[in-house]
């Protein structure tokens, strides 16, 4: 059975009003329009749809408040929550690249992976990343045994890539090369300055020897 508090955010005894606000705010975040052809936003915006169909109606909700707690009651492991895995098959990425993230967990009664919401005890799912902050995006799995009172967390940090990247690092390397570069050129290529004092320091030389030949002069 859904819980369709949790698919809106709210508690089991939120206000019509709040149910309303949580309803506009979700349905606004999930808009299909706004990730054309993404499943996942699609899936999640007929849940949320859906949710408040349910709980807007007080008859229904009665109904369905009613099932829910018989299954509440009937379902309560007494066993702390365990999460056996909770894995991705990539932790850097391009942005709008897939990822599929997969989970396993016991003695929980209440499976939240964040920022999607509520899930199975255990599913994989194919997400796509649109946006990061500061560079990263951060996956949550919440477990939680609900008649304990005890909730386990585990994270998952997806670091956002650049195509141009093999590109920038090996403009880097080549700006810290290259004063070195240019140093030993110039230690192998004397300037200009310096070929024309050799030349000077020879032709002196040359004129100090031709003196001594024709004239006897002692150097």
């Amino acid at each position: 059975m859904k819980n369709y508090y949790y698919f809106l955010g709210v508690a089991e005894n939120a206000s019509e009003e709040d149910i309303k606000k949580a309803y506009r705010k979700l349905s606004l975040k999930y808009h299909p329009d706004k990730n054309p052809g993404d499943e996942f936003f699609e899936n999640r915006f007929r849940e949320i749809q859906e949710a408040y169909e349910m709980l807007n109606d007080k008859e229904k909700r009665r109904i369905y408040d009613d099932n829910l707690g018989h299954q509440q009651r009937s379902y309560r492991p007494n066993l702390p929550p365990v999460i056996k895995s909770f894995t991705t098959n990539k932790v850097r990425v391009q942005k709008g690249e897939e990822v599929i993230i997969s989970w396993q967990t016991i003695n929980a009664d209440i499976v939240k992976v964040l920022p999607f919401g509520l899930e199975k005890g255990y599913g994989e799912k194919t997400i796509r990343i649109t946006e990061f902050k500061n560079g990263q995006f951060q996956l949550l799995l919440h477990v939680t045994n609900s008649l304990l009172n005890k909730t386990l967390v585990q994270q998952i940090t997806i670091t956002e890539v650049f195509e141009n990247t093999e590109n920038q690092n090996r403009e880097e390397a080549e700006k810290l090369v290259s004063p070195q570069q240019a140093q030993k050129a110039e230690t192998q290529n004397p300037s200009k300055a310096s070929r024309i004092t050799i030349a000077i320091i020879f032709l002196i030389i040359a004129a100090m020897l031709l003196a001594k030949v024709l004239f006897g002069i002692e150097i």
